[in-house]
């Protein structure tokens, strides 16, 4: 029994106490006589491993009940496996919603700094999440080009204030400070595990299909996917708002840039793909 933890042989159902749900659970199978063996799990008793005869009565023996307690222990241990991965599980996807919610964080704080930018973040992530999807990117890998994304500008965070929110265009001195921000975000982000993944976006956003971008001058399709979607996506977002130095460019002109880039500034397809989702947008597709 569950409570001695022994296995309780029950040789003929039609003359043992059964509750209404056992004996409809044993007449609707046919079975004629059972053998109960606890499942055990760190001492307690947790289930119970059944087998039972159809159709005619047996007198289990000894043998027969040490085989079935040593089955009943594999199925106990599967049972205990199967708890520990979903408490891995429950526990991996908890420090995930933490660690987003913290890359959300940053975005904000970023932005904040930024006022030119407030919601940029969360608009050019979610395009690249749909971009990505229409063209082929794993789903698997979705997370990280999300996580990408937000964090796009992250090493914006080492530049002075006077450069980032400078009234009117930079110098070429302090271009150099701005277009180091880059390698700064892949320094700040490649010491954390979980984020290497999502590097592709923050480091090379800002590379060219020509090669002609930085900050390693990559080419075609040696820029990673993730960064060739976001950066047609990124210029667009930033052509079409308020500037200190420049008022926002109207939808079709930006369009226009874009389109005009194709394989120069921004791989063909992504262009396409891109230009593709504006259109079904204005239709309200």
């Amino acid at each position: 029994s569950l409570k001695t933890a022994e296995p309780l042989h029950c040789p003929d159902i039609t003359r043992e106490p059964l509750t209404d749900a056992e004996r409809q659970a044993c007449e609707s199978r046919g079975l004629a006589t059972l053998l109960y063996i606890p499942l055990i799990i760190d001492h307690e008793p947790v289930g119970v491993f059944i087998v039972g005869t159809v159709g005619h009565v047996k007198e289990f023996s000894a043998t027969d009940a040490n085989l079935c307690r040593t089955l009943s222990h594999q199925v106990a241990l599967a049972i205990t496996n199967a708890r520990l991965y979903e408490s891995v599980r429950a526990a991996r996807y908890d420090l995930e919603l933490a660690y987003d919610a913290t890359l959300k964080g940053w975005s904000a704080a970023l932005e904040m700094r930024d006022a030119d930018t407030c919601g940029h973040t969360e608009r050019t992530a979610s395009i690249a999440l749909h971009l990505a999807g229409a063209l082929g990117v794993a789903e698997e890998d979705l997370p990280h080009l999300y996580r990408g994304a937000l964090l796009h500008d992250i090493g914006k965070m080492t530049v002075p204030d006077a450069i980032l929110n400078k009234p009117g265009p930079l110098d070429d001195d302090e271009w150099a400070i701005m277009r180091e921000h880059p390698e700064r975000a892949y320094k700040m982000l490649h010491e954390i595990e979980y984020l290497r993944p999502a590097l592709d976006i923050p480091y090379c956003h800002h590379e060219r299909w020509d090669g002609g971008g930085y900050p390693r001058g990559l080419a075609g399709e040696d820029i990673p996917i993730a960064a060739r979607i976001f950066s047609v996506i990124d210029v667009f977002e930033a052509l079409t708002s308020d500037r200190p130095y420049r008022a926002a460019w109207t939808r079709d002109k930006a369009l226009e840039h874009i389109r005009d880039g194709a394989g120069t500034q921004f791989d063909p397809r992504v262009v396409r793909e891109f230009l593709a989702f504006m259109k079904a947008q204005d239709e309200g597709l």
